[in-house]
């Protein structure tokens, strides 16, 4: 749905020479022109008026100094920087454009009637004036030559496969007489018919096409030869066939024209020779003829070149869309014959560039440019409107009420004469009324399709109107028209202005009210009445496009109204490289690539930076503003206040598209409006999530819940609101808020602290009254559906309808809605927990049960106590709390039963409760618990257990088994126990239990004050190190004797912690190694984002990372083992073993029971006078704790933060992580400088 537009338009009288043109050709280098006439060949340049080259063709006569002679062809050569000219006398020139020399290359001596050269320049055709075809290569060598005309059809006959003969077929409508019917004779060509052949090349430069006179019936037949001159097809016979042809460069057809008894057609033809579609021309059938047909370079124009035509010559630019060929310019020449057009021909670079010579040798140059014209408004009443020229009419088409695919359209507005620009009004709230300037340079405003003003101003009517080519429809009738493209016409004919340059397109926005000029060199300027200035960007520099395009567009970026172009979509600076078509809607900026993608970007949120970053980069999975659509699809517009989108497609047809980032944006528009129901019509049909309703602003919509229904006003539609539901907060996960709009998150208002789905059905609930079916969604929707609720709803339906019949619903209906919404099964046992057999009966009726599968059971229950039948009930549906709840209502008797329901289920703590604490039921529950208990390795705890309900002696062997001496010593004493008995349980606990886990002071203890053993207590306190403690038993006691007997022999044997020191700080060090191996493994590994389950078991302890697969899974079940288990993994949490996850931590606890034991041995070795072997210890002792100083920045050099994470690593593994590090620190900050006080003062003496 595009038009052409003209961006400039070159016209210069100053080139003269004798005769008229005959021949023209462009130079691919230099864009000069090549023209030849009867008399020479001269290069010319139409930017700068200035002749290049001239050469006369009669002074070494190639032509007659009369002026008769005739040129049939000239073509550029670039590679040889030559001119090739044809004359019908049959000689073939060559210009040297360097040398300026000229050059016979070949003479046939029967005359020359065409020349051809293909695209690629390597071979050239001749026809002769003996009707034959001549092939030769670029150097001139002959390949060929063979007769135009062959008895032959060519190598692409087609084949008869014999089914059946033309008078056994069927016909149609025609009926039997089609059979019969004799092919109509062929006419001969027309009189004005120049009867010379026409040669034309396909674009690939492989097959070529002929038209010539057949000499038998005197009419046109087009052969088609390949690139070896070998005939491939003959057109069939067609009557009226005329002289133009010329082979889409695209390769798919062949053009030429028809002239039938009542019209006349452009007809097409394939390389077979076969007709192939057509189109007719817009006038009578003896009003004009057809010259010539000419390609432009990209197959998207057909000029059609016109002679003779009242009142004069003509050229027309003809596009296709959707298989419809639209009449898109129409060039008028007027009267005078120097006017008429001798030469056109495109430009063989720039595609739209068309270069015409007059018979008067004025040089015209037109740039043509692709638009859309459509209605510029932003507001509602604007229809979203878009004109498309074709011929004397313009198809208009409102896509705000219709999208029809093109040719259709709305409405159609005939206009006397052909249409070659249209606009639409600029000013806010009349963007539909319509302005066509027509070929005869009259202006006609339209308003909803009716003609309302004609205007052809004084000023204008003198003027060419081939130099109109661009004009805006702004306040009232104010119109801005550049003439020849340097002047400017501000109203109609009120004043204008002076240009230096070609004024190429102009632009204007309605929000700033800025115009905007581009010359023909990128420059832009900003236009007042009256006056012009540059354009300068917020730094102050001058904004200038690199290259000059028609589509231009005014929008606004942070505040700055900036001026945006398609060559590369420049906004200041070059954002983008790919951009086929785009459109500035309001906040938006829409554009396609050539990627295939439509994006959609928010310019109030974005600076020019962010829209390159934003254009430069890949899309996320959630991005709004980015979509997929079909290769090479252009926007053709959007509709105001709207979410549709337009596109066309290369064929033509349309395709609308609702563009997330539209649809987003609008429906925010009207949720901030309240407007509920044209958001909620649209969510639907666009299948958005309805959670945005609420997630947008939920505070706004708590506040407008009655609003909310009131619009809506469906069951269904709030029923589906409901369903739809979930915790997410879709404007973080599935509909990002932009930066700018004002999105008030889900999750941190409007709920009070409750789940956002339990916050809107309790909203809506509340303010619904006659949507019952609603009211039940709400209840089922809830985070935990309450479903009994639900089922007293319907309860309270039967036997009465709600009070509004529109919405009224039996309980029939209710509950049919509700055994929709929920598991007829689930249905069915909530509705059994309700403990109302009708409802039961009513649900289960609705079901597909069998009656026999729940009427007994039902019956059964109906001849229960009401406790024991509410027991009943909640045991079948598993509700184990609520039947001990029941069945401790039942009396004594069924005690029993409540005891195995606790124990099965484990309900001790509740069944505790629900019995008073001095009754012997809670004495029997008290002592299942402690049994229970004990299974669980929780002995201690049974035992304070069984010890409150006064089960003394197995509260003690509880206490045994679990080692709690203190709480054993004192039952036993409670009991009590004889002496003789509790001085055995104190030997048992000191020898058997605190022995074995090297609680060695305490069973010193239990020895001392309870089995009056100090002998025993001692040896306890020596075998556990703690020489400070046995000395002083030793003393009090008075058993010197076992100084030297246990003590000093324990001292000595002391003393081979020094290899053990040694072989500690050897174990230090490399675990200090391995951890900067490890740390640094790590960093690494975090910048390859390698997920933390990858990283080695012994890198994660000190790393916060994980505990590795295996530590991980057994670790986790630490608290379901029994007591030996957990010994055995609290062992292991402490292993030395290389590669244990927990390897570094059990070396620093292990280094600190040494640091203590060490300190303690050094003091009794100097008492004792072991002065050599004291200060052999120390030393390697002070070794040990400077190693442990420097190590330490080394090891914990990762902050609070990492710290903190393992101190929680510590507390998951229950690890006293902070006792480890202070005393680490206390011991090395205070031993060491105890340590030479020792060796000083003590050594001496």
């Amino acid at each position: 749905m595009r038009n052409l537009k003209l961006l400039k338009c070159l016209r210069s009288l100053e080139l003269q020479s004798p005769g008229c043109p005959q021949c023209l050709s462009v130079r691919t280098d230099t864009g000069s022109l090549l023209i030849a006439s009867q008399f020479s060949i001269t290069e010319y340049d139409p930017r700068t008026g200035q002749v290049l080259n001239e050469v006369s063709l009669t002074a070494e006569d190639y032509l007659p100094e009369d002026g008769e002679g005739v040129l049939v062809g000239i073509q550029d050569l670039p590679e040889q920087e030559s001119v090739c000219v044809a004359t019908a006398r049959g000689d073939v020139i060559l210009y040297n454009l360097s040398t300026n020399q000229l050059e016979c290359v070949g003479t046939v001596d029967s005359g020359l009637t065409a020349m051809s050269w293909s695209p690629d320049q390597e071979l050239v055709t001749f026809c002769t004036g003996q009707e034959t075809i001549i092939l030769m290569t670029k150097d001139f060598e002959p390949i060929t030559e063979v007769a135009i005309h062959q008895d032959e059809f060519g190598e692409g006959k087609f084949i008869t496969v014999g089914w059946g003969k033309k008078e056994t077929q069927f016909h149609g409508s025609e009926g039997k007489q089609a059979a019969q019917r004799k092919t109509a004779d062929v006419q001969p060509a027309l009189l004005w018919d120049d009867h010379r052949p026409r040669i034309t090349w396909r674009g690939d430069g492989q097959l070529f096409a002929v038209s010539a006179i057949c000499s038998q019936t005197g009419a046109r037949k087009v052969r088609v030869w390949n690139r070896e001159c070998i005939l491939q097809a003959t057109s069939e016979a067609i009557n009226g066939l005329e002289q133009p042809l010329c082979w889409k460069p695209s390769g798919s057809l062949i053009a030429s024209t028809q002239r039938h008894p009542n019209k006349h057609s452009v007809v097409f033809m394939e390389k077979n020779g076969l007709l192939h579609g057509d189109f007719t021309l817009p006038f009578a059938k003896d009003q004009a003829k057809v010259k010539e047909l000419l390609w432009n370079s990209d197959s998207t124009v057909l000029a059609v070149w016109l002679e003779d035509m009242n009142p004069g010559d003509d050229v027309q630019l003809w596009t296709v869309g959707n298989y419809h060929w639209y009449l898109k310019q129409s060039l008028h020449f007027g009267r005078d014959p120097l006017k008429a057009p001798a030469c056109v021909c495109w430009d063989p670079e720039k595609p739209l560039r068309l270069h015409l010579l007059s018979q008067g040798w004025a040089s015209y140059t037109y740039d043509w440019g692709w638009c859309t014209d459509r209605s510029p408004g932003d507001d509602s009443q604007d229809s979203a409107n878009v004109a498309v020229i074709d011929g004397d009419k313009v198809l208009v088409t409102t896509f705000r009420q219709c999208v029809v695919p093109p040719p259709m359209c709305s409405y159609e507005l005939q206009l006397p004469a052909a249409v070659n620009l249209v606009t639409f009004h600029s000013q806010t709230q009349r963007t539909n009324e319509l302005a066509a300037l027509t070929a005869d340079c009259r202006l006609h405003i339209y308003s909803q399709g009716v003609l309302t003003r004609k205007l052809q101003d004084k000023g204008t009517k003198n003027k060419s109107h081939l130099s109109i080519h661009s004009f805006l429809f702004l306040h009232g009738l104010e119109t801005l028209i550049p003439f020849w493209g340097k002047n400017f016409v501000c109203g109609v004919i009120s004043s204008q202005v002076q240009v230096e340059g070609h004024v190429i397109s102009l632009c204007h926005s309605l929000k700033s009210d800025t115009l905007a000029l581009q010359l023909e060199d990128g420059q832009i300027r900003r236009v007042h009445w009256g006056e012009l200035k540059e354009w300068k960007d917020p730094t102050g520099y001058n904004v200038n496009f690199p290259l000059p395009c028609l589509h231009n567009a005014l929008c606004t970026i942070n505040g700055q109204v900036v001026t945006v172009n398609i060559v590369s979509l420049w906004c200041c600076l070059q954002v983008a490289s790919n951009i086929s078509s785009f459109v500035v809607y309001g906040e938006f900026l829409l554009l396609t690539t050539h990627a295939h993608t439509c994006r959609c970007l928010h310019l109030t949120t974005m600076s020019i930076r962010d829209l390159k970053a934003a254009l430069s980069s890949e899309a996320t999975q959630n991005d709004e503003s980015v979509r997929k659509v079909e290769r090479g699809s252009r926007i053709v517009t959007v509709v105001p206040q709207d979410t549709k989108l337009i596109l066309q497609m290369p064929r033509g047809n349309l395709e609308t598209i609702h563009h997330r980032a539209l649809v987003l944006a609008q429906l925010r528009k009207w949720l901030d409006d309240l407007k509920f129901r044209d958001a909620f019509e649209c969510m639907r049909k666009l299948r958005i999530n309805l959670n945005l309703i609420y997630d947008h602003n939920p505070s706004v919509f708590l506040g407008n819940v009655e609003t909310f229904l009131k619009q809506i006003d469906s069951t269904n539609y709030i029923n589906l609101f409901l369903t739809e539901l979930k915790e997410e907060d879709t404007t973080k996960t599935m509909y990002p808020c932009p930066m700018s709009a004002a999105c008030q998150s889900a999750s941190g208002s409007g709920g009070g602290g409750k789940k956002k789905v339990d916050t809107v059905c309790d909203a809506l609930r509340s303010s619904m009254e006659t949507f019952c079916l609603c009211i039940l969604t709400s209840h089922v929707k809830k985070t935990t559906p309450e479903l009994e609720v639900a089922l007293q709803k319907v309860r309270e339906l039967r036997g009465k309808n709600c009070t509004d019949e529109q919405n009224a619903a039996s309980a029939e209906e209710a509950l049919k809605y509700l055994l929709f919404l929920v598991n007829v099964n689930e249905l069915y046992e909530h509705s059994l927990g309700t403990y109302d057999f009708d409802l039961v009966l009513m649900v289960a009726e609705k079901s597909q049960k069998d009656p026999k599968e729940y009427l007994p059971f039902l019956n059964m229950l109906k001849t229960l106590e009401p406790n024991y039948q509410r027991y009943t009930i909640d045991k079948h549906l598993k509700r184990y709390k609520k039947a001990l709840h029941h069945l401790s209502k039942c009396g004594e008797e069924h005690f029993t039963e409540a005891l195995n329901l606790v124990k099965d289920q484990r309900l001790y703590i509740e069944a505790m409760q629900l019995y008073p604490s001095d009754s012997p039921q809670h004495k029997v529950l008290s002592v299942a618990y402690a049994e229970h208990l004990m299974e669980q390795q929780q002995a201690e705890q049974a035992g304070l257990l069984l010890w409150r309900c006064g089960e003394m002696a197995c509260a003690l062997q509880a206490f045994v088994s679990c080692t709690s001496w203190r709480h054993a010593l004192a039952v036993a004493t409670h009991i009590p126990l004889p002496p003789e008995q509790l001085a055995q349980l104190a030997r048992d606990l000191a020898g058997i239990k605190l022995l074995e886990v090297r609680r060695h002071t305490e069973a010193a203890l239990l020895l001392e004050q309870y089995a009056k053993d100090c002998e025993e207590a001692i040896s306890a306190l020596i075998e556990g190190c703690a020489w400070e403690e046995a000395l002083r038993l030793i003393y009090l006691y008075s058993r010197q004797d076992i100084t030297e007997t246990h003590l000093k022999p324990a001292l000595l044997e002391g003393i081979t912690n020094v290899a053990f020191l040694e072989s500690q700080k050897a174990l230090f060090t490399r675990h200090k190694n391995r951890l900067a191996v490890v740390r640094e493994q790590k960093a690494k590994a975090r910048l390859e984002l390698i997920d933390a389950e990858l990283y080695s078991e012994a890198s994660s302890v000190l790393t916060g990372s994980r505990i590795g697969s295996k530590y991980s899974q057994s670790n986790s079940r630490i608290s379901t083992r029994s007591s030996k288990n957990r010994r055995k993994a609290e062992g292991k949490k402490h292993s030395l073993k290389e590669g244990s996850p927990f390897e570094d931590i059990a070396l620093l606890h292990a280094l600190i029971q040494i640091i203590h034991e060490i300190h303690s041995l050094l003091k009794a070795l100097v008492l004792f006078q072991f002065d050599m072997l004291a200060s052999n210890l120390q030393a390697h002792y002070s070794e040990l704790l400077q190693l442990m100083e420097k190590g330490i920045p080394e090891i914990w050099n990762e902050g609070l933060q990492q710290g903190q994470t393992l101190v929680r690593e510590a507390e998951k593994y229950s690890i006293d992580f902070s006792f480890i590090v202070s005393s680490l620190f206390q011991k090395v900050t205070q031993c060491c400088p105890l340590t030479p006080y020792i060796s000083h003062s003590i050594m001496a003496l």
